[in-house]
C-alpha cells in the first residue's frame, strides 16, 4: 500500500498500548513509539462524550517540545468506558476490576476513543463511539477472566480481542477497532485528509 503519511513525515504514537501499535502495524502505517505520561483527570463540568478528546489532546500537548521536528506527526489517543453516562477507566485492582464486569453484564455500554493529531503547531482532534452489548457474566466467569487476563491497563476491565469479546459480547454497533483503542477507518481518513493539507501548502 502506498504510503498515507504525508510526504517526509514521520509519525509518533504516544501511546504504550499493545494494541494501538498492533492496529497501526496492520494499516501499513510506519511508525516510531514514545508513550508520555500524563494524570488522566479531566474538569468537573466537562460533558462525558468529549473526556476521550480532552484527554488525548492532553497527552498530544505534552509530547516535549525538543523532540517534535518540523517532519513530524505526534498521534496521541484516550479510551473510555461510558455505563448510564459513568465513566469506567482502567482499573485500580482485582476486586476493581470484577466489580467493573458485575456492572457490564447483562447491558449495553458505550466505547469512545479520541484521537488527536499534532503536526508542530497544528492539532486535528476526532472521536468515535461504538456501543458494546455485553451477555450475562456469572461470577466465576468474571474472576476467572480477570485472574486469567489481568486486564488492569484496559478502560472497563476487558480487551475487545480477548475471550470476553469471542464469546461475551452480543453484538456491537460500530468500529470494532475503537473498541481496541484506536478507529482505524477515521485515523486513515484524517491522515489522508493531513496529507492533501500539506501538499495544498507545499505547493502555494
Amino acid at each position: 500500500m502506498p504510503s498515507i503519511l504525508p510526504d517526509s513525515k514521520h509519525l509518533i504514537l504516544a501511546s504504550a498500548s499493545p494494541r494501538r501499535s498492533q492496529l497501526l502495524k496492520e494499516m501499513d502505517v510506519p511508525f516510531s513509539v514514545s508513550p508520555v505520561d500524563v494524570e488522566e483527570v479531566w474538569p468537573d463540568d466537562l460533558e462525558t462524550d468529549k473526556i476521550a478528546v480532552y484527554l488525548s489532546r492532553l497527552k498530544a500537548s505534552a509530547f516535549p517540545s525538543e523532540l517534535l521536528k518540523k517532519d513530524t506527526i505526534v498521534m496521541a489517543a484516550d479510551t473510555i468506558v461510558l455505563l448510564d453516562g459513568k465513566v469506567l477507566g482502567k482499573p485500580m485492582d482485582r476486586d476493581d476490576a470484577i466489580r467493573m464486569l458485575q456492572e457490564l453484564s447483562g447491558r449495553m455500554h458505550e466505547v469512545i476513543t479520541g484521537v488527536t493529531l499534532r503536526d508542530t503547531d497544528r492539532y486535528h482532534d476526532f472521536s468515535d463511539l461504538t456501543k458494546v452489548y455485553f451477555g450475562e457474566l456469572s461470577q466465576t466467569e468474571i474472576e476467572t477472566y480477570v485472574d486469567t487476563y489481568k486486564p488492569f491497563d484496559k478502560a472497563g476491565s476487558y480487551g475487545v480481542q480477548e475471550w470476553i469479546g469471542h464469546v461475551v459480547i452480543d453484538r456491537i454497533e460500530g468500529s470494532y477497532t475503537n473498541v481496541m483503542g484506536l478507529p482505524t477507518a477515521k485515523v486513515y481518513k484524517a491522515l489522508r485528509e493531513l496529507r492533501i493539507k500539506n501538499e495544498e501548502l507545499r505547493m502555494k
